[in-house]
């Protein structure tokens, strides 16, 4: 089919071209906006191979978040399921480089979410470590349980925050009945901590649930409230994070030295912890999940968990490529 010709009457010259409405100049905000971001946190993608060349002798050790990076963002918390390509390509990772898993959810949802045996897994925000050993750094054999798992392995667990359990289940009691009557709203027990979902509320009922929680924190000056993707976070006031998870597994796992180098994919406030403690390090590199701009610590940055998929898959070919060049 060949192009339609216009009658040149059509075609006016002089006239004033359509002006933007407010949604047209509001889209070109955003883009320039985003624009501007992404030259400040460039696309992991993109700079794979720049990324990969300045560490290709050192070793790698990989670190994920899990809600809206391994898996998207789904109404119901307990349907955030991870599709079985994001599974293989997580498997893929782990057969290459140590890869550990720290999520704000109960570690217990986390592995029955993942399904992998051959990952290291740290729920509530950190507080819920699986490790090989005890640390000396962090505490000796304070917090540090020695337990057997499911298939009869034995294994440590450390739990900065266990004696804060009764409070937190306390709190957690208090703020599923006082919450019943805000529609959509829904309270999760993630061990050492408590997690508030509004995502499903009314945005004219979000302020009475921020206030629900704030009255049930009155009685619980030792806890506070953090805020991620339409969820309120309460946890326990102590100094621990996904920063300090980081650092905990770097040292159990026996990485923590100059020639070794972090990767941490996160989409979350949460994951800013980490990405901090990387950038305090001053090796490594933290990669945000994110479509928009947002403030971040993060050095690069992918777009969605199709993103974070290719890279992953991206990590994992090119150890074997190493792997292959190298024999």
């Amino acid at each position: 089919m060949g192009f339609v010709h216009l009658p040149s009457q059509t075609l006016d010259m002089d006239r004033e071209p359509i002006p933007k409405t407010k949604f047209d100049e509001r889209e070109d905000v955003i883009w320039d906006s985003y624009n501007s971001w992404i030259m400040e946190h460039p696309s992991a993608l993109d700079e794979f191979e720049q990324i990969m060349s300045a560490i290709q002798h050192k070793k790698i050790v990989v670190f994920l978040d899990y809600d809206g990076t391994l898996s998207d963002i789904v109404d119901d918390p307990d349907k955030a399921f991870m599709t079985e390509t994001m599974r293989s390509a997580v498997r893929e990772v782990a057969e290459c480089y140590p890869t550990a898993i720290i999520s704000g959810r109960r570690r217990e949802k986390v592995q029955d979410f993942v399904k992998l045996d051959d990952i290291y897994y740290a729920g509530s925000h950190g507080m819920d470590i699986i490790s090989p050993v005890c640390s000396n750094r962090f505490g000796g054999q304070e917090h540090h349980r020695r337990v057997v798992d499911e298939k009869g392995n034995e294994i440590v667990l450390f739990q900065p925050a266990a004696d804060f359990l009764p409070k937190v289940e306390g709190i957690f009691r208090l703020l599923t009945t006082r919450t019943k009557n805000i529609k959509g709203s829904r309270v999760e027990d993630n061990k050492f901590c408590v997690s508030v979902h509004f995502r499903c509320v009314h945005e004219k009922d979000t302020n009475a649930l921020k206030e629900v929680v704030e009255s049930v924190l009155e009685d619980y000056p030792d806890f506070r409230v953090t805020r991620g993707k339409k969820v309120l976070e309460v946890r326990p006031l102590i100094e621990w994070d996904k920063g300090h998870a980081l650092e905990y597994l770097l040292d159990t796992l026996g990485f923590d030295s100059s020639d070794v180098v972090p990767i941490y994919l996160g989409d979350d406030r949460t994951d800013e912890d980490a990405f901090k403690m990387i950038t305090t390090r001053g090796e490594g590199y933290p990669i945000i999940v994110s479509s928009i701009p947002k403030e971040t610590k993060a050095s690069y940055s992918l777009r969605d968990t199709k993103e974070v998929m290719q890279f992953l898959q991206n990590l994992a070919r090119w150890s074997t490529n190493s792997s292959l060049g190298n024999s």
